[in-house]
């Protein structure tokens, strides 16, 4: 199995697309007012967002994109007027992350797991 796309929702479809392709996703799926569709420059994964009426009440959900260069990343996406709740910083759990909200209050983290993203030292062993 694996993991083709993550669906976060949007009160304004139009207003998140260029939200998104400002982080580097491309979009590749316009079916406004309803649906958007990108792909992630790396891998074969793609993230949309559709259109509800109420936003979930809570945390919600966490979307996580991994950045080869996470620090740079963040730099060039602030210069361009992201505005970040956390900058990069290491995390106990051995990845390196930072926090912003897309224009829904959903929560993205960008991150630099390395190879304990799937390989930590506390993993399972079979």
């Amino acid at each position: 199995m694996n993991l083709n796309q993550v669906t976060a929702p949007s009160l304004d479809v139009t207003k998140a697309i260029p939200f998104y392709q400002k982080l580097g996703l491309e979009l590749v799926v316009e079916a406004l007012p309803h649906y958007a569709r990108f792909s992630c420059p790396d891998g074969n994964s793609t993230f949309s967002i559709h259109k509800v009426e109420e936003l979930q009440k809570g945390e919600g959900i966490h979307v996580y994109f991994e950045c080869e260069d996470l620090d740079k990343k963040v730099a060039d996406l602030i210069e361009k007027g992201i505005q970040f709740d956390e900058k990069p910083n290491d995390k106990f759990w051995l990845w390196r992350e930072a926090r912003l909200k897309d224009t829904d209050g959903n929560q993205l983290i960008l991150f630099y797991g390395g190879e304990n993203r799937i390989n930590p030292p506390w993993k399972i062993k079979t």
